[in-house]
């Protein structure tokens, strides 16, 4: 291992520590210095010299050859990847056709050899917001005291069933992550296949019952006599970084997964946990301001009450907090591919 050792600012990559196969003599390091590819901190050998050409910057395994003819060896010098964070979108667009098919073989093999078959993707929703509306607006009559003009008879219902949607998207992707690798066992083994678009397929999955979840409450807005503000059209908007932060936990819950079993009994009781701690069941404002802000800790949190927000009552999203959600929505899904792409290579010796 040769340490103390930079890239030079020239070079669009940085590394601190480069590993060296072999013995390394003392040359190579006059040679790096040469190709302008490093700046020495003071050990080298001005004594032989060599031309290199490094044309491998975001290569997954840089490799610069120095070779001594008259002692007929050679020295590997590796450079680690630095995965762009366009990736995070690569391999959706790489691989579209695919993540397609795969999505629908997993929404309509949810359903297979069942009456209804895909029609329970939409009558599942409506049934749910039925209950919601009779036991809570009906028997129980709770009020949570918001303002937007909406009926309050079925305003619990509403924002109840709004948050749910969030809810459910966000807990259908992450538990099932822990086991997607496990559950394709044939994908890592017999053939090559990017492993990376699983967590796609799933979240795919996972948007289309939101979308239908969505359409219902839509529906049952104009059958309630309310009016549908235009910025229901800001949703794409509130939800894409929410996206980015379960691709990225998807991600590395998939790789952890392989390694650590007991993550997938771990993730529901977080999820559990998160249900009961998201402004789901009760009003954000119901919770004392000494600790209403811890709340927003919650990833769950701000997403659900901007959704309502434009949704419900007309509101435009907080952009402030939009944009350090999407700050750490990219950031998530960046660090989570990462992660995936460094451990793929041991998901073989585990399986």
């Amino acid at each position: 291992m040769l340490s103390g050792f930079f890239l030079s600012r020239s070079r669009p990559l940085t590394v601190c520590n480069v590993e060296v196969r072999y013995p390394t003599p003392a040359y190579v390091l006059t040679c790096l210095r040469a190709a302008k590819l490093i700046e020495p901190c003071g050990y080298d050998d001005p004594g032989k010299s060599f031309q290199i050409s490094f044309k491998h910057t975001h290569a997954e395994s840089a490799i610069i050859r120095f070779t001594d003819w008259y002692l007929s060896f050679s020295t590997e010098l590796r450079f680690p990847k630095i995965i762009p964070v366009s990736d995070i979108f690569l391999c959706l667009k790489k691989q579209r056709q695919l993540v397609l098919h795969m999505i629908k073989r997993e929404v309509t093999g949810r359903y297979r050899g069942s009456l209804l078959g895909l029609l329970w993707s939409l009558v599942t929703p409506m049934l749910m917001l039925g209950i919601y509306t009779f036991v809570f607006s009906v028997v129980f009559k709770v009020r949570m005291n918001q303002t937007g003009g909406i009926d309050s008879q079925f305003e619990f219902a509403l924002l109840l069933f709004a948050g749910l949607i969030v809810f459910n998207l966000f807990s259908e992707c992450l538990s099932r992550a822990p086991t997607l690798i496990l559950n394709n066992v044939n994908y890592v083994k017999r053939i090559i296949f990017p492993l990376e678009i699983l967590p796609w397929v799933t979240l795919g999955a996972a948007l289309f019952h939101a979308t239908i979840s969505y359409c219902v409450l839509f529906v049952f807005l104009l059958a309630a006599g309310q009016t549908i503000s235009w910025t229901v059209l800001l949703l794409p908007v509130v939800l894409l970084p929410f996206l980015l932060l379960i691709m990225g936990l998807s991600w590395l819950l998939a790789s952890i997964g392989v390694f650590i079993r007991d993550i997938t009994q771990f993730i529901g009781l977080i999820l559990t946990m998160l249900l009961f701690m998201s402004p789901i069941f009760y009003p954000v404002s119901a919770l004392p301001e000494s600790i209403r802000d811890y709340l927003f800790l919650n990833p769950l949190t701000f997403i659900i009450e901007q959704s309502r927000a434009i949704i419900l009552f007309g509101q435009l999203p907080e952009w402030s907090g939009m944009m350090i959600y999407y700050a750490i929505g990219i950031l998530t899904a960046w660090v989570g591919l990462l992660w995936f792409q460094k451990t793929r290579k041991g998901f073989a010796d585990v399986l």
